[in-house]
């Protein structure tokens, strides 16, 4: 894996011209050099929303780059860049499919760990201007998830990622986020999800919230 870009941003406004008003921290620029990594966010990055947003769990948004090529084509918008999707990471070599909560990666000095998928809101459609885009998001799959970081450190676009452990091989990005929109038909699968460790808190209060609805 690489990691193949790094983007910070705070909040600021939007939509001033019109009524009301919305603050995000959803713009990432690309750092250039090294950046520290802290268990709550990167040097640099913020969100607006910390009732939905931030925190241990979600201290580092990573992408799969293999995406970009996707929406470049499909969306026919060759130069949208990295970070469109809001993510500090951009990583190549590893997706949804393959990318299983609790993996902890090696990235430059720092040690992090997959919590749990993205669950992506409006402010995806809202930024771009583009009201389609987060329907098509989440019919493709194409979340990213977040990642808690276990060890501070350095990193820099460019470094490579090392897989250093996979305590739930079987457990998916993709499956995990499949279990939470499901959780209602498939109980027995959503409660599985639950009973592992590593499962970020704000993913594991939304699903045990759907079992108790049944």
């Amino acid at each position: 894996m690489l990691l193949a870009g790094i983007q910070a941003g705070m909040p600021r406004p939007y939509g001033m011209e019109r009524r009301p008003p919305w603050r995000s921290g959803y713009a990432k620029s690309p750092i250039g050099g090294c950046v520290r990594v802290r268990r709550e966010n990167l040097d640099g990055d913020g969100q607006a929303d910390l009732r939905h947003h931030g925190g241990p769990d979600m201290a580092v948004l990573a992408y799969p780059q293999e995406h970009y090529a996707r929406w470049r084509d499909e969306l026919r918008w060759p130069d949208v860049p990295y970070g469109a999707f809001g993510e500090n990471f951009t990583v190549a070599g590893v997706t949804e499919e393959d990318a299983c909560l609790g993996d902890v990666w090696r990235a430059g000095s720092a040690l992090l760990q997959i919590s749990q998928p993205r669950k992506p809101c409006r402010n995806i459609s809202r930024f771009w201007h583009r009201p389609e885009l987060l329907r098509l998001v989440q019919r493709t799959g194409r979340y990213g998830f977040y990642l808690r970081v276990l060890e501070e450190g350095i990193v820099e676009a460019g470094q490579p990622v090392q897989l250093v452990d996979r305590p739930n091989p079987e457990w998916t990005v993709e499956r995990a986020t499949a279990a939470r929109s499901c959780a209602s038909r498939a109980p027995g699968e959503a409660q599985a999800l639950l009973d592992i460790a590593e499962l970020g808190d704000d993913w594991r209060a939304h699903v045990a919230r759907a079992l108790r609805r049944g």
